[in-house]
């Protein structure tokens, strides 16, 4: 039986190693885009500006709903006003909230998921990082056999713990309670014990230099860890993470033997990712 104390002013749950975590609760961000919003949102990154009456026009509403739908994700830290318009977000400092993550391309990282869980040989073993598109890939790992999966993310704890031909395990840490991401010095040294065939990774950001950046150093020296010991490093990524800035490097493309994603990479990853040696999966 696992052992665990809830420490109640922070909603973080403490636990040791190889047992499972207890479920707790995620504090997100209450602001949720509705189906339009997330189309404007996806607009505007995938043009990094836009004036409202473009928007007004593409999806056939007023310049008063454009403004409102714009004021919103913009107080959500989603994009950026200027008069006139909207643009993507400049920040390197801090990612979107979870919960807004987990909606924004939802529907792509679900194929990127599939793709990867149909590459994944049964009986293999496994770490698997922090990340809404790791999260959808352990969904699709319900019903694979003989999998020994460690993870430091508990969403995908909670979710791959519904598989009983998986041996799970749990690294040990310091909780976030933004997303719960399990990270810190105790998860370095924890998966620095193992030697897995795959590493799984998610990322928030691919710079136009092949780097691969992320937010949080903490997490960052987690997957480090990963990468170093697994025999196999792969990258699941949407397109919306190519060109994106971060302020943490995390890696290089070079280190990686799989990038999955769900849109043909654009210039210059496919250079990029040739001149690496990468095999590219774009699912459709």
């Amino acid at each position: 039986m696992a052992k665990c104390k809830r420490d109640l002013s922070c909603d973080i749950v403490f636990f040791d190693q190889f047992h499972y975590a207890c479920a707790i609760p995620i504090k997100v961000d209450r602001m949720t885009p509705n189906p339009r919003q997330l189309e404007l949102l996806e607009q505007v990154r995938a043009c990094r500006s836009v004036s409202l009456e473009a928007l007004a026009a593409s999806f056939k509403v007023t310049l008063q709903t454009v403004r409102r739908d714009v004021r919103l994700l913009s107080d959500a830290g989603l994009l950026a006003r200027f008069h006139g318009g909207a643009r993507a977000p400049n920040a390197t400092t801090e990612n979107i909230a979870y919960r807004q993550r987990r909606l924004l391309n939802e529907a792509a990282k679900q194929r990127i998921a599939r793709a990867v869980a149909k590459a994944v040989p049964e009986g293999c073993s496994m770490i698997i990082n922090i990340g809404t598109t790791t999260e959808a890939i352990a969904r699709e790992l319900l019903h694979h056999k003989g999998l020994r999966v460690i993870t430091n993310n508990l969403n995908v704890a909670a979710i791959l713990s519904g598989n009983v031909n998986c041996e799970l395990i749990v690294a040990g840490g310091v909780v976030r309670s933004s997303d719960g991401g399990i990270v810190g010095e105790a998860t370095v040294d924890f998966i620095r014990q193992f030697k897995v065939d795959i590493g799984l990774i998610g990322i928030s950001g691919i710079e136009a230099d092949g780097s691969l950046r992320d937010f949080d150093y903490r997490e960052v020296k987690v997957a480090q860890t990963i990468i170093a010991h697994s025999r196999e490093v792969w990258l699941a990524a949407d397109h919306s993470k190519f060109g994106r800035p971060a302020m943490v490097e995390l890696a290089h493309l070079s280190q990686l033997g799989m990038l999955f994603t769900d849109a043909a990479p654009p210039s210059p990853f496919p250079a990029l990712l040739s001149e690496a040696g990468v095999a590219c999966s774009v699912a459709s």
